[in-house]
């Protein structure tokens, strides 16, 4: 009786926990492996079944929330396959440096101190930006497109200097914008570069830099990446689970749980206003380096109390970063809703 109250509990647990993973992978088109793998590692699984459950996982729940936006019309199939070209060229290398700086003893310090300052800029520059440049601005709303295109003020200035370079062949993208094939490749190649050394699937990554480099509508590029992680998911759970690497009794339950959670994430993105989608996600990275840097000083310190704090700080971060977007979708919902029934009156 007290092992099935434990396997319920377990359970339980699994679908809680991939209910709050799908709704921020839906949202950000980012966070499962991220949080999974982590998780798992901690409750004691190998560390080849905690990668590969997390990558099956993250499969199932990026084609659920892929399919969600494609009927939101926020998937950018064009835009999606020349990253996956780009990306993968770059996760190629990525892996070969490590590799390299394996055989000189300094992949793990190295890695680990990337990681950790990549994820604090990312995160503190999209917090930033979303505060300083486009809080005030409530002419431009949530900058979604009229007619197809997309409000030229909401571009990022970055954004805007890159598509200034009319490299041909020129390309169209979600929105109207127009910008070179090649600086796309170059941006693919530089996110996936970033990927294959930091040994992720590189949403907090790639999301911002369909935006802030390409200029794409920050719903557009969730729905994108998503797409990509279709097929690098895919394919990491299949060479996994040739190796036994897939545990089913963990990814079902999770995956019964972000099936909900990933709908009600992507819908969330046509609804809430995209400066709080960026501040969420930028908090959420920050999060995360701080999480991140504290495994890595328990690591080195041999301090277990550490790695507990990080386990904790993933967890704690990720689960007010899901509940905001749900908050933030229910009250945006009810002012539309009352504006409606006011102008009805």
């Amino acid at each position: 009786m007290e092992l099935f109250g434990i396997a319920l509990m377990t359970l339980a647990l699994f679908v809680s926990f991939g209910f709050m993973v799908g709704v921020l992978f839906g949202f950000f088109g980012m966070g499962g492996s991220f949080l999974v793998t982590p998780a798992l590692l901690v409750m004691g699984y190998p560390a080849r079944v905690a990668v590969g459950s997390g990558m099956a996982f993250v499969f199932g729940t990026a084609m659920i929330a892929t399919l969600k936006h494609r009927d939101l019309g926020q998937v950018d199939y064009k835009l999606g396959g020349l990253m996956i070209v780009g990306t993968t060229s770059g996760i190629e290398v990525g892996s070969r440096i490590v590799y390299y700086l394996e055989e000189l003893g300094l992949a793990s310090g190295a890695i680990g101190i990337t990681y950790v300052v990549l994820l604090g800029a990312v995160g503190l520059f999209v917090t930033r930006n979303a505060l300083v440049n486009d809080g005030g601005d409530d002419s431009s709303g949530s900058h979604h497109e009229s007619d197809g295109e997309i409000d030229p003020d909401a571009i990022p200035p970055l954004a805007k200097r890159i598509q200034s370079y009319r490299i041909p062949p020129m390309m169209t993208v979600a929105g109207g914008i127009q910008v070179s094939l090649w600086l796309i490749l170059v941006v693919a190649f530089a996110t996936g570069l970033l990927s294959g050394f930091l040994g992720v699937g590189g949403g907090f990554i790639k999301m911002p830099a369909m935006v802030y480099l390409i200029g794409v509508p920050v719903p557009v590029a969730v729905g994108t990446d998503l797409f990509e992680i279709v097929f690098s998911g895919g394919f990491g759970a299949f060479t996994y689970g040739l190796n036994g690497g897939v545990d089913l009794s963990i990814v079902a339950p999770l995956l019964a749980g972000s099936a909900l959670g990933a709908r009600i994430g992507s819908a969330a993105t046509g609804i809430v206003d995209e400066d709080d989608i960026k501040i969420y996600f930028g908090l959420m990275l920050v999060g995360g380096s701080i999480a991140v840097a504290f495994r890595q000083a328990g690591d080195y310190l041999g301090m277990d109390v550490l790695n507990t704090a990080s386990f904790v700080l993933i967890l704690l971060s990720a689960f007010m970063v899901s509940g905001a977007v749900i908050y933030s979708t229910i009250t945006t919902m009810r002012a539309q809703s009352n504006a409606s029934a006011t102008s009805a009156d």
